[in-house]
């Protein structure tokens, strides 16, 4: 067998045309990988660039990030203290409540023992003593 430019070559138009558009997918295919490719690494070199230019930060920023973050600590301690003062006004009120009506009951008591003096040969001096009211 003989190659040369004369050399012909007979084939069917349909083989040749499927041969063209193969050819043509291919190289469309190839540009089009191409450019997604280069669309990522253009997006991938800009992302890496804005992350580098966010994390320089001046010694200030940090500090006043540093100052930030422990005055939000501080607040939220406040505002548990807060609520928990809230709690004890409550209970000291009650308690408050408490007290008076007990106090009364007391002189109510009193009173009465009082009223019925000796009557069971006990001194009412020995178990009231007004001078002494908190004892």
């Amino acid at each position: 067998m003989k190659i040369s430019e004369n050399t012909s070559v007979s084939m069917p138009m349909k083989n040749m045309i499927g041969i063209i558009i193969a050819v043509a997918m291919g190289v469309f295919a190839y540009t089009e990988v191409t450019s997604r490719l280069t669309s990522l690494e253009t997006s991938r070199e800009l992302f890496q660039a804005d992350l580098l230019k966010k994390s320089e930060q001046l010694p200030t920023d940090q500090e006043q990030f540093m100052l930030l973050e422990d005055l939000y600590k501080t607040v939220e301690k406040i505002e548990t203290r807060i609520e928990d003062m809230m709690h004890n006004k409550v209970n000291i009120e009650f308690v408050t409540k408490q007290l008076e009506k007990a106090l009364e009951d007391i002189e109510k008591i009193k009173d009465k023992v009082r009223a019925n003096g000796n009557g069971h040969g006990w001194n009412s001096s020995s178990i009231i003593d007004d001078s002494k009211p908190w004892d």
